[in-house]
């Protein structure tokens, strides 16, 4: 931090980010002297957004900086996001944070045609369920339906195919929510459920799943697709690549013709 204001680190949007932890001051007095300064400063050098990463314990920094038009962008952990759009002759194009979930469940089949199937511990009230779960930061949506499933029965798998998803609008949180359907290829066959958050776990004969009272709509409708699109040859399948861009690593998952299927 300078004499004159916090030095900040600039992205390729002209912005500039300062953390509260690499950047902190002595007393708010310090703080709010050093924020005049390094408004003016940044408006001059035609800064687009300003963004303050701040730590809980700088949590008096977020009244101070509310007071000069900055608002919450989003949080994480021990840390608060605040942001203010500079430009006065600009609309505020900065994005809103993210605001869907995703998650992954599998239809897993073995050779006797019986499905993997799941009964939550704690669910409103009883049903039986593809095995899934949300997916963790960092983790491709196949491996989480697969961790998903060893989890809660300890069955290990090997990824095929993405078969459909769904999207609801009104989820947890006040987010959408993305659920995708994993077609995974039974590796074991001894189940031993997980026993904190599954109820019940087992094979069950497909059309006895579809058929079942107590399995929802959503969960026959993947199933009835997968039955009726397996022998065709066509699987979304996944690819290691890294982005054109960015350079940082992705999956792209395609739509591709398996021959002898």
């Amino acid at each position: 931090m300078s004499e004159d204001g916090f030095i900040g680190k600039l992205d390729g949007h002209r912005g500039v980010t300062v953390s509260s932890k690499t950047e902190c001051c002595q007393n708010l007095e310090q703080f709010a002297k050093k924020l005049e300064v390094s408004l003016k400063k940044w408006t001059n050098e035609k800064l687009r957004s300003v963004w303050f990463e701040v730590h809980l314990s700088q949590a008096d920094w977020i009244s101070v900086l509310a007071k000069n038009g900055f608002t919450v962008h989003h949080g994480k952990g021990d840390l608060v996001n605040l942001v203010k759009w500079l430009p006065k002759d600009e609309k505020n194009v900065i994005p809103p944070f993210a605001h869907n979930t995703v998650g992954a469940g599998a239809i897993v089949i073995n050779d006797k045609d019986e499905i993997l199937t799941v009964q939550e511990k704690y669910a409103d009230y009883t049903h039986w369920k593809l095995p899934g779960g949300y997916v963790e930061p960092l983790e491709d949506i196949g491996d989480a339906a697969q961790r998903e499933v060893l989890e809660e029965t300890t069955i290990q798998t090997e990824f095929i195919s993405v078969i459909a998803f769904r999207h609801s609008l009104q989820g947890n949180f006040g987010c959408s929510d993305i659920y995708f359907i994993v077609w995974l290829k039974p590796l074991t066959h001894e189940i031993s459920k997980e026993e904190s958050e599954v109820k019940d776990c087992k094979w069950m004969n497909v059309q006895e799943f579809i058929n079942h009272p107590n399995v929802h709509e959503n969960n026959r409708l993947f199933v009835r697709t997968f039955l009726n699109h397996q022998k065709s040859g066509l699987r979304m399948t996944r690819q290691r690549m890294f982005h054109p861009i960015s350079k940082k690593p992705q999956r792209v998952y395609l739509l591709t013709k398996v021959e002898d299927s």
